[in-house]
């Protein structure tokens, strides 16, 4: 599957509780359009005491944002910005700004 945001991009929330905020993705998972931004949409979990976690408690993580409420950010322009699919030199798919018409590393 193709998606428009990878692993290690900037990207901007569009929607829900961290809409306007950027951070970078941490991981995508394809079989569930979903991916984990770092620092956003921090929900809290309660974990039992392990032989790992012997105190067990309340930590804060990220959870899983839907792939439609994410936009890539321009690395060159530092704003938010669609991508198109072009052909490169070796005949693999790159990806393209549609704001500045730059290759998108990645």
């Amino acid at each position: 599957m193709k998606f428009h945001v990878k692993k290690g991009d900037t990207v901007k929330v569009l929607a829900g509780n961290s809409r306007g905020k950027t951070g970078a993705v941490l991981e995508v998972f394809p079989a569930k359009y979903k991916a984990i931004v770092e620092g956003l949409n921090m929900v809290t979990k309660h974990t039992k005491p392990s032989a790992e976690n012997p105190e067990g408690g309340i930590k804060k993580v990220e959870a899983p944002i839907h792939l439609s409420n994410l936009m890539l950010v321009d690395p060159a322009s530092g704003e938010a910005t669609k991508v198109a699919r072009k052909a490169g030199d070796n005949g693999k798919l790159i990806r393209v700004s549609k704001k500045t018409g730059e290759v998108i590393n990645g």
